[in-house]
């Protein structure tokens, strides 16, 4: 009799694993119009398959990118030596010609086609608008100055030299053994300096520090986190999503199996559960999934309202392969239009109201916290985990610099003669896609968690 009892009962906590993950997974967001279950039948029936066959392009497979910066913040010299850190950059000869070639306008493949004004100009009566080298030096800088100014994350600069194009496809995201203090240190450097928290406020640690018996402080922080303004909530919630989002990943990709002739690659339960069950992180696990989730309507509505930029004729996926790109680029307003016929979108309006003044410092207080977070992603040691934390933070960054440029999307110009009032650089274009694709691969992941745990039962 003992021994069914020992049996039930043995049976009964291995049946709950997958409920303490998923036990707060379900329900309204907190601050959204929106519910789990809407965005996983949104985006693991419709939006998902389309989004990541557009990712498999040539124009968003390949992604240029500096990974030489040093750490602006603090001296690392604890470069990671481990095999899966690496990263494989693209020789010459395997990124198609319309990107590498630096003399075609990405954008728009008529603007080289058409002769300049000032040449054309034959009247006695024309007015010589030539500008000098140092004049046009200058103007150079002026618009590079007011792009940043919009920006909420770091670009590299792509005609720098140590700047390489990577294939995602052949460099993915997935567990590289980069972890420890060095690890720690970049997520500490993010919750701890960028997150608008005073220092006397402890927010919820790593499981490690549970399973160590240090204990949480966690309702301390969430009673000081509800205490602040809805835009510094919505920041934490949205830097929670997305550390959820890679754990995931990691979890997701795992190296399970490390021989001589071959590596295997899947799901680590045992992982995810560290990072996600409430038991084991003292409560925290299932918030982190629900700050997924915010994370996602926020990238999602910013690919609805980048919808106009996309429709300008002048916009090409340019890779030197005219039918793929115009196949390409049906594909991808395919995916912006589905995405604005989401019927519960995040109503970005409930930000940075009241008090004008305020609300630009508050806004400025926020493009530069953000801005802080992308320049700590030079710091990664891991090179892998460098190129895609770069990505998605820039993504994101993208993301808001969209949200809150919605007058200057609104007023694009009809006529390719007149200045654009909004403008994405390729790399924008390649992280904004790549980015949202990492978070809507988390939410299916998600799926395949849950069915995982439920066959353990």
């Amino acid at each position: 009799m003992k021994l069914v009892v020992f049996l039930f009962l043995l049976l009964q906590v291995s049946g709950t694993a997958d409920s303490r993950c998923f036990c707060q997974l379900t329900g309204d967001l907190e601050d959204c119009a929106c519910d789990v279950e809407t965005i996983d039948g949104f985006n693991n029936d419709q939006l998902f398959p389309k989004l990541q066959t557009l990712l498999e392009s040539d124009y968003f497979r390949f992604y240029k990118v500096n990974l030489n910066k040093p750490c602006p913040f603090w001296m690392d010299l604890n470069q990671c030596g481990l095999t899966l850190c690496a990263v494989q950059p693209c020789s010459p000869n395997e990124v198609p010609e319309g990107l590498r070639s630096s003399s075609h306008n990405k954008y728009s493949a008529e603007a080289n086609e058409q002769p300049d004004e000032c040449e054309k100009a034959e009247h006695l009566g024309a007015v010589d608008v030539s500008l000098s080298a140092e004049t046009r030096e200058a103007l150079q800088d002026w618009s590079k100055h007011d792009d940043e100014a919009e920006r909420f994350c770091v670009v590299d600069d792509e005609q720098s030299p140590d700047s390489q194009y990577v294939d995602l496809l052949l460099n993915p995201e997935r567990f590289t053994g980069y972890k420890g203090p060095e690890a720690w240190q970049i997520w500490n450097s993010i919750y701890e300096e960028n997150c608008f928290k005073p220092y006397s406020i402890k927010r919820p640690l790593h499981p490690s520090v549970f399973q160590s018996g240090a204990g949480s402080d966690g309702g301390a922080f969430y009673s000081w986190l509800e205490g602040q303004c809805v835009e510094k909530r919505a920041f934490y919630r949205l830097v929670s999503g997305l550390h959820a989002s890679i754990n995931i990943h990691l979890s997701a990709r795992y190296l399970l199996e490390d021989s001589w002739f071959q590596r295997k690659w899947g799901h680590n339960m045992s992982e995810f559960r560290q990072r996600f069950d409430s038991e084991l992180t003292d409560g925290e696990g299932p918030k982190r999934l629900r700050n997924l989730y915010f994370l996602y309507l926020i990238e999602l509505r910013a690919m609805a309202k980048v919808l106009p930029f996309f429709l300008q004729s002048s916009f090409k996926l340019y890779t030197g392969r005219p039918e793929e790109d115009r196949k390409h680029k049906a594909m991808l307003l395919e995916i912006l239009e589905l995405s604005r016929s989401f019927p519960l979108h995040f109503d970005e309006t409930s930000l940075f109201g009241g008090n004008e003044k305020e609300a630009a410092k508050l806004k400025e207080d926020i493009r530069l916290a953000f801005l802080n977070i992308s320049r700590i992603m030079d710091c990664v040691g891991c090179f892998k985990c460098r190129l895609w934390g770069k990505l998605q933070t820039q993504g994101l960054g993208t993301a808001l610099k969209i949200l809150f440029s919605e007058r200057q999307i609104e007023a694009l110009p009809t006529s390719s003669a007149q200045r654009p009032t909004f403008k994405l650089s390729r790399q924008e274009v390649v992280s904004l896609f790549n980015a949202f694709g990492r978070v809507s691969n988390s939410i299916r992941e998600l799926k395949n968690f849950r069915s995982l745990l439920a066959e353990e039962r």
